[in-house]
């Protein structure tokens, strides 16, 4: 299970796949356990059937988890890595604590190195606690009593985790710029290393010429790959030549216009709740989303594993990356009633209104934010980062988007999805579900992104989470789907695109528990109009 090195972006040979059974055991205190409840399939989530668990781990509940490692080559330093863990992660190797991390979508390392035994073997142990919207953190669209758009809390470890061997120098991190208007690409290995490129060695960071360069697109994902070195540590790693901006009100891929016609992704599973339950079931999503005609995925308020990205990247496929929301429980005449009305331009300081009024809560949201896109920043696929959403949790969104721009100034960045609009940034963000769209150029020349609509259900018997069909226009049948989506498109997206309208979103690739607007099932099983139909539709 999970047998693929879990970050294509920086490969290393020797690893150990820690996936698989652990112990696990569910406290209401801080003492480690003395008895386990029983084994866990990790990284599925206690909550995902899929984990051999399902139970419910609570604000009040301490998440427990152990086995043992032998580490079976020879190395320096041993780290050990963890894809995600929500929320909140202590780690102890041979009865020492050798780190935390709080934050539930990005990665962290522990170096175990002094706490392994003479033999190098280890005895971990992992104490997680998950406050859900008690604690402020971000947590997407979980909640402890799902229903509509909101579905189940999961919790614990949720992505791969693994050991590796590296020697005392090693290599902390890549950072990958293309620069397409000057055929290179700089290249910084952290601590300071080598290059290998193309049979040549180029000392960090590394500002290589590519010319003639073969251009990353959607229609044609072409990748580079490379080496990185630093004394004895080897990496691999690639990158694309492309480039991203916003022209005249549009937005562009490598200089030239680009419609991006694209999809919500909410990443659910049924079996997996967040975590899928292969790496070909990652491939399946994404390669039916391009076959249906969409050459966008808006991953939705949830980071995907770096293999997800990855497969974007070599299948060809932009992804609109959402930071996932935080804050406290939100009101829904605050966050829901714009959606009706047709927006809102409530300032975003009104801390208190919008579930923000705690300061260490925002600051660990902007940490988590830095986290995410330091993470994400050498996947190519990536187009535009998504700050806030509907104002869940949202603050200071101006001053958020200066920051995002200070750390990545490559990608375009919607500062505000769906209302709460500060007037600020490249691009304007709507909404539309209930009423008829009509493109209307932005007064301050941005682009304009239809960045949600649609979320036409149609219920498919025997393939639904339970007996509730939630969705914004129902469907009795595939034919009724199939007409409704034509009409939408052809007589509100495509008139809208030929105006002026730079990328659509659909909601959405699949159902979630029982939000039924997707154009496949929960489970995958059903597709409820073949590809080549949704493709005619969209690609008019």
């Amino acid at each position: 299970m999970f047998d693929e090195y879990p970050r294509p972006q920086m490969e290393r040979a020797n690893w150990l796949n820690l996936c698989g059974l652990w112990d696990y055991a569910i406290t209401q205190t801080a003492q480690p356990p003395f008895h386990w409840d029983g084994q866990i399939q990790v990284p599925f989530s206690p909550e995902a059937p899929a984990s051999g668990v399902s139970r419910q781990v609570g604000p009040e509940d301490f998440l427990w988890y152990h086995r043992t490692l032998d580490i079976p080559w020879a190395g320096d330093r041993v780290l050990l890595h963890f894809g995600a863990v929500d929320q909140q992660a202590v780690v102890w190797c041979n009865g020492r604590e050798v780190g935390s991390h709080i934050g539930g979508y990005t990665p962290f390392t522990v170096d175990i190195t002094e706490a392994l035994d003479s033999a190098r073997q280890g005895e971990l142990l992992v104490c997680v606690r998950d406050g859900t919207a008690q604690s402020g953190l971000a947590r997407g669209k979980q909640r402890l009593r799902p229903g509509s758009i909101w579905y189940s809390a999961q919790s614990g470890i949720w992505q791969p985790v693994w050991a590796e061997t590296v020697p005392a120098e090693y290599i902390e991190r890549l950072r990958v710029t293309p620069d397409y208007d000057n055929a290179s690409v700089t290249i910084e290995v952290l601590p300071q290393g080598t290059v290998h490129f193309r049979g040549e060695d180029y000392e960090s960071p590394a500002c290589i010429p590519i010319p003639d360069f073969v251009p990353w697109t959607p229609e044609s994902p072409h990748l580079y790959g490379f080496t990185a070195s630093l004394g004895d540590d080897l990496v691999k790693g690639y990158f694309a030549m492309r480039k991203f901006s916003v022209e005249d009100g549009k937005l562009c891929l490598n200089n030239q216009p680009y419609f991006h016609n694209g999809i919500l992704d909410q990443g659910y599973n049924q079996a997996g709740l967040y975590t899928y339950p292969s790496d070909q079931a990652m491939i399946d999503d994404i390669q039916l989303a391009k076959d249906m005609g969409f050459n966008t995925l808006r991953k939705h308020v949830k980071v995907e594993p770096l293999r997800w990205y990855y497969h974007c990247d070599r299948i060809g496929m932009l992804v609109w990356q959402d930071m996932p929301n935080g804050g406290t429980v939100y009101n829904r005449a605050v966050t829901a009633m714009p959606m009706l009305t047709g927006g809102s331009a409530m300032r975003d300081d009104r801390y208190k209104t919008l579930g923000r009024r705690d300061a260490a809560g925002r600051t660990q949201f902007m940490t988590e934010l830095r986290e995410m896109i330091d993470t994400l920043y050498n996947c190519p696929c990536i187009a535009m980062w998504v700050l806030f959403n509907e104002g869940w949790g949202q603050f200071d969104a101006a001053k958020a988007l200066e920051y995002v721009q200070e750390l990545d100034g490559t990608r375009t960045i919607d500062h505000a999805s769906g209302w709460f609009d500060q007037g600020v940034g490249q691009v304007q963000s709507l909404h539309v579900y209930f009423r008829k769209y009509r493109y209307q150029p932005d007064d301050k020349g941005r682009a304009v992104l239809l960045s949600e609509f649609g979320g036409y259900n149609l219920s498919v018997s025997g393939h639904t989470w339970n007996n509730k069909d939630f969705g914004y226009n129902s469907c009795i049948s595939p034919k009724d789907l199939e007409v409704k989506l034509r009409q939408l498109y052809n007589k509100e997206i495509t008139p809208a695109r030929r105006a002026g309208l730079a990328a659509a979103i659909y909601t959405q690739l699949t159902d979630v528990e029982e939000e039924l607007n997707g154009l496949v099932t929960y489970d995958r099983q059903v597709l409820k109009l073949p590809p080549e139909v949704v493709r005619q539709i969209v690609s008019n």
